[in-house]
């Protein structure tokens, strides 16, 4: 008798998500194809018990079906290290209580369950530090809290991006030119006038004509198409929240050798599905915690990268 793979998901509420975009619906479309058990948690639904960790989890069906995509079934209490593999799909911020959540997880992963990705690396790898990792792949980018240390990186660069480090989807991004009266009052409130660690990096005029791409990467290797997201004419942030329109493309040379500098490393750490972000052949963000644009890439070339990753969960366990 052949048992079947178990696989539970932690993330928002799935009665809010977009049926017609979300990847995370897109993975589970793709274990239900292969009649993998499927349990649904939330945050809240998680607990740790004399170091055995917990979720009172619900059977979960989905169903390509944008009026009803999902049924749940009553709750259970299931130990975690017992599910063959836990996608963590917590969109940020990455806060305190994401990181708790990655405690217990982390107790999971010692318990047997494959976590994706690795609570570890969660906690390790900041999506816009961790780019430090990689200076060879990145624009020149300075990490600080000084505020003239600030003003001297835009007086050198004459222009410049500057964002916090825990934001999302194009919250307060700020683009300064040299002489913008307004650059103290942003490196003051990025900072909380010295406080906190904020970003500037060089500003890449590319992200105008050609977007803010995203390189999805399955266990270190890339998909061969990137979803480019191109500012409104009115904005300048290349985030599909923020009003970007997506628009897939195949990689370019500079793509693939930035994956192969990035991706390999990534998979050893145990991070299957990670989204670097590219503009200008430059990676500005290295996406680990609940990386999107599965479904945008799908529709526009016939793909199904939630079967690829599944592929590569098969493998791991």
């Amino acid at each position: 008798m052949t048992v079947r793979p178990s696989l539970a998901v932690v993330m928002d509420p799935i009665a809010d998500i977009k049926y017609a975009k979300d990847s995370t619906l897109a993975m589970l479309l793709a274990a239900a194809a292969r009649n993998w058990d499927l349990w649904y948690l939330e945050q809240h639904d998680l607990s740790l018990r004399d170091g055995v960790a917990w979720g009172r989890a619900r059977a979960l069906t989905v169903r390509a079906d944008p009026v009803s995509w999902f049924t749940l079934g009553e709750p259970q209490d299931l130990r975690l290290g017992e599910i063959n593999c836990i996608l963590m799909r917590k969109d940020p911020p990455f806060d305190t209580e994401y990181i708790y959540t990655s405690y217990i997880l982390e107790r999971a992963e010692l318990a047997g369950a494959l976590v994706v990705n690795r609570p570890r690396g969660l906690r390790d790898m900041n999506e816009k530090v961790y780019t430090a990792w990689f200076p060879q792949c990145c624009a020149p980018t300075l990490i600080t809290r000084d505020m003239a240390d600030m003003a001297a990186f835009l007086a050198g660069h004459g222009k410049i991006v500057a964002k916090p480090l825990h934001g999302m989807g194009g919250r307060s991004i700020f683009v300064l030119e040299a002489g913008d009266k307004n650059a103290n009052v942003v490196f003051e409130t990025l900072t909380d006038y010295g406080q906190r660690f904020a970003i500037v990096q060089r500003y890449l005029p590319e992200i105008a004509e050609t977007g803010d791409s995203r390189v999805l990467l399955v266990d270190g290797e890339p998909i061969p198409y990137a979803l480019a997201r191109i500012p409104g004419a009115s904005d300048h942030r290349g985030n599909l929240a923020a009003g970007a329109k997506g628009q897939g493309r195949p990689l370019n040379d500079r793509d693939r050798w930035l994956a192969a500098e990035i991706g390999p490393k990534l998979a050893a750490e145990g991070m299957l599905f990670v989204g670097l972000d590219v503009i200008g052949g430059f990676v500005t963000e290295i996406n680990v915690t609940s990386p999107t644009g599965i479904r945008e890439l799908d529709k526009q070339f016939g793909l199904n990268i939630g079967a690829v990753l599944m592929d590569a969960i098969e493998r791991r366990l």
